[in-house]
């Protein structure tokens, strides 16, 4: 409901979450396992639990095949650094078993070794075991030599089956002694994938011919390309779940015995009943579809009762609303190149979660370079994909990169590790609008609450693809409890810019029994000790920070804030870009620190003498079993913040740390590292060709050198010793590539090739958001130019407190 009140010039907005709580249970469901060391996890049909206490797992896809072994350590500590918790991986067999009976488990298809990585830092993981996996590899994963045998594939064919469970049994000799029970790390383990739903073509088939989908003969009838609904009958329906559970069966004969066994539920794909957890997925720039349209996956829904993709194959309310394939970012095929708005990832988060999701994951989290088979390029070519970049625009990019989508995602992410416990049994509540909201409407507000018992959280999303919202002004959201009103804010109100989301906190208790009101002002992580807990609470862009703590409270140590108290309740407003103060009742206290927003984008939670700390930085901070490691790109020179401010100067490996002037709550370094520079050395060819020169080596402060490419065409590709090692399809911004492993292994120059761009491209559709992307082609036929080549170095040193 919505009215103005002209004498505060307010847009009031109500909510009735006054709603019964969710019926939660577990007696059907036959998930969940124990370890060696006496850990646990439950699932019942609402949310997770690790040792009794609810969690909201983050799934991070990240395919070790597509990626250099040398640099697997590095990038599952920059997935823990981005909040991951679970590490989702696919096991591709035509990768493995390219030729028929002999299987390849060393370098970068080490799959044992990558597991091991990910026990050693302490990071579950979900193993995605095919047969079928699609993940834009060629056929989907299925080998060539497949479609020559006398067999029907994806069905319960005898002989189909025997390979399969060969298969298997080589994945299990990998896993063995790495699954849960065994205190190992693999938690998951994923059967097939949108059985029933979706498919690949063929690898093997000739230009202009119709897709020969990988999909069982009987099944083609229900097969689409890509995620999406599905309202087709599906007769063979009760055929599919039951190979879905022969194909589980294998699985655990060949050892693969783990706590959950996943699904891709969406689209009327096939589950495992009550034996796996059908996971969600949402995209918001397909590249699978005819042309770019608002995405509903930024309305706010109870996804606990209508999942995306719906209509499903299972009742949702039986199962966990987890969605685990959410698009942080898209792939490009040749006729379309979506661009992926880095803003909108922590959008649809925000959306998911106040939806009633218990569980998020991204496909990709982390990008890659598909590697070349012994035969044929190994990405799927029938689809037009390039034939080695699986950049996917993710937030960790092909080459480590570290994008804005990292940045923007961690935030929800640190929240939900240390308060994922009281979210996760909170029940969905939605504004009597919400059925009736369309993608299109972009001036009404959007927002929902999750709330147990009169505690809960305030979701409101400002995004929406392909458009621009409305800016929202002087908000304010009255939620009915079961016990009364709560007003966000108690008086005047809030902004909200176009673009951006929010999560308020209200009815909250603190550490100690401190009451929280509400409060317009983000949570982002707890630190500190028992001796005095530390919140720390970040303000949304536009949004100024206010507390309402009810009852009889002391609030001290006012650093950048105000406080006004009455005999209901202290209200604290926050001034400054940084605010500190103390809030204290029964002799029991908290801290609270809050930062903007575009601080907390730089913020990292890190273990320091066995406490919780924030680095905040604009270098990556990694920490791994050996101490941090600080990436920084381009600048030698960059700062850190620590809270709880310590007193203590640290040491680096490489170059100088100094102790530098900081506001109150924290400790402030400067970081210098010796500056290092490379001449670019780009010798033209042709109007398509250059030749850059690479370094021969890297000194110690740097980590890798990113080439970026500036041009305007249609693709590029970079060849070294004649060989195809990475190639890009424009879509305005520029081409890069990490160079660190190519100079490695030797090389000492690289060709880049481009093909210029065509009038009539079909992909320019994608790029009419961006104009200054599109060429003026004037009357001619193709337009190609080549602006800028340079070298940016990404400086590394290692810090020890």
């Amino acid at each position: 409901m919505f009215l103005r009140t002209e004498a505060t010039a307010q847009h009031v907005y109500e909510i009735d979450a006054a709603v019964p709580e969710v019926n939660i249970y577990s007696h059907h469901l036959k998930l969940g396992g124990s370890s060696a060391a006496g850990s646990s996890i439950t699932v019942n049909n609402y949310y997770i639990s690790v040792d009794g206490k609810p969690m909201v797992p983050v799934t991070g896809e990240f395919h070790f095949t597509r990626y250099p072994r040398m640099y697997w350590e590095e990038s599952i500590e920059k997935m823990k650094a981005g909040g991951i918790n679970v590490i989702a991986t696919y096991v591709f067999w035509n990768l493995h078993e390219e030729k028929e009976g002999v299987f390849a488990w060393e370098g970068d298809k080490d799959l044992r070794y990558f597991m091991e990585l990910c026990k050693k830092h302490n990071i579950y993981a979900i193993v995605r075991v095919g047969p079928f996996c699609h993940g834009e590899i060629r056929s989907g994963g299925l080998p060539d030599w497949l479609l020559g045998s006398p067999l029907n594939i994806r069905s319960d064919d005898s002989l189909y089956l025997s390979y399969v469970e060969r298969l298997y049994n080589q994945i299990g000799m990998q896993l063995q002694g790495l699954y849960y029970k065994n205190d190992g790390p693999v938690i998951g383990i994923q059967i097939e994938n949108e059985y029933q739903h979706s498919a690949a073509p063929w690898g093997l088939t000739y230009p202009g011919q119709p897709m020969d989908m990988t999909a069982a003969e009987r099944d083609l009838s229900v097969t689409q390309e890509g995620v999406g609904i599905s309202d087709v009958k599906n007769s063979h329906a009760g055929s599919g779940n039951g190979h879905m559970k022969k194909l589980k069966l294998l699985a655990i004969k060949a050892g693969m015995d783990v706590p959950l066994y996943t699904a891709t539920g969406w689209g009327n794909a096939a589950i495992i009943p009550n034996e796996s957890l059908p996971v969600t997925a949402a995209y918001a720039y397909p590249f699978w579809t005819p042309k770019r349209d608002y995405s509903p996956f930024f309305l706010y829904k109870n996804m606990h009762r209508k999942p995306d993709y719906a209509p499903v194959r299972y009742h949702p309310e039986d199962y966990p609303a987890f969605a685990a394939e959410l698009g942080s970012g898209i792939m490009s095929v040749y006729t379309r190149r979506p661009i992926a708005v880095h803003q909108s990832m922590d959008a649809m988060i925000n959306r998911c979660l106040g939806s009633g999701a218990n569980g998020i994951g991204y496909y990709m989290y982390h990008g890659g370079s598909t590697p070349r088979g012994e035969r044929s390029f190994m990405s799927d070519e029938a689809y037009g994909l390039p034939k080695i970049s699986y950049d996917f625009q993710a937030p960790i990019g092909e080459y480590g990169q570290v994008r804005e989508g990292f940045h923007r995602l961690k935030l929800l992410h640190f929240f939900l590790r240390d308060f994922g416990h009281k979210l996760a049994p909170m029940t969905t509540a939605l504004p009597a609008n919400a059925a009736n909201l369309r993608p299109d409407n972009i001036t009404d507000l959007r927002y929902a609450v999750r709330i147990k018992e009169n505690s809960g959280f305030l979701f409101l999303n400002n995004f929406q693809d392909d458009t621009a919202m409305q800016h929202q002004k002087q908000i304010q959201v009255r939620i009915k409890t079961h016990t009364g009103e709560v007003r966000i804010p108690e008086t005047g109100g809030f902004d909200l810019p176009e673009g951006e989301n929010a999560i308020f906190p209200f009815g909250m208790e603190m550490e100690g029994g401190i009451p929280l009101n509400y409060a317009t002002a983000q949570l982002l992580a707890q630190c500190g000790d028992a001796a005095l807990p530390r919140y720390v609470f970040f303000t949304p862009e536009g949004v100024k920070a206010e507390f309402s703590f009810a009852g009889n409270v002391k609030v001290s140590g006012l650093y950048g804030s105000t406080a006004v108290r009455t005999a209901k309740r202290t209200l604290v407003n926050c001034t400054d870009t940084v605010s500190v103060f103390t809030v204290a009742t029964g002799g029991r206290k908290v801290e609270v620190l809050v930062v903007t927003k575009q601080l907390a984008l730089k913020a990292y939670t890190v273990t320091l003498q066995q406490k919780r700390y924030l680095f905040f930085s604009d270098a990556v901070i990694l920490q791994g079993p050996a101490g941090f490691r600080l990436l920084n790109n381009s600048n030698p020179v960059f700062d850190l913040a620590v809270y709880p401010r310590i007193n203590t100067v640290p040491q680096v490996t490489n170059g100088s740390i100094a102790v530098t002037k900081s506001i109150t709550p924290f400790a402030a370094y400067r970081i210098a590292l010796p500056y290092w520079s490379f001449p670019v050395h780009a010798r033209k060819v042709s109007e398509k060709k250059r030749v850059v020169q690479l370094p021969d080596s890297l000194p110690a402060q740097v980590n890798d050198v990113l080439l970026k490419v500036d041009y305007t065409g249609d693709t590029g590709m970079g060849f070294v010793n004649g060989e195809l090692v990475a190639d890009e399809f424009y879509k305005g911004l520029p081409w890069e590539t990490g160079l660190r492993k190519f100079v490695a292994a030797g090389a000492r120059e690289m060709v880049l090739y481009f093909r210029p761009m065509q009038p009539n491209a079909t992909y320019l559709l994608d790029l009419q958001p961006y104009p200054q992307y599109i060429p003026a082609f004037g009357n001619a036929k193709s337009y190609l130019t080549v602006n800028g080549i340079t070298l940016v170095p990404q400086y590394a040193t290692r810090i020890k407190f």
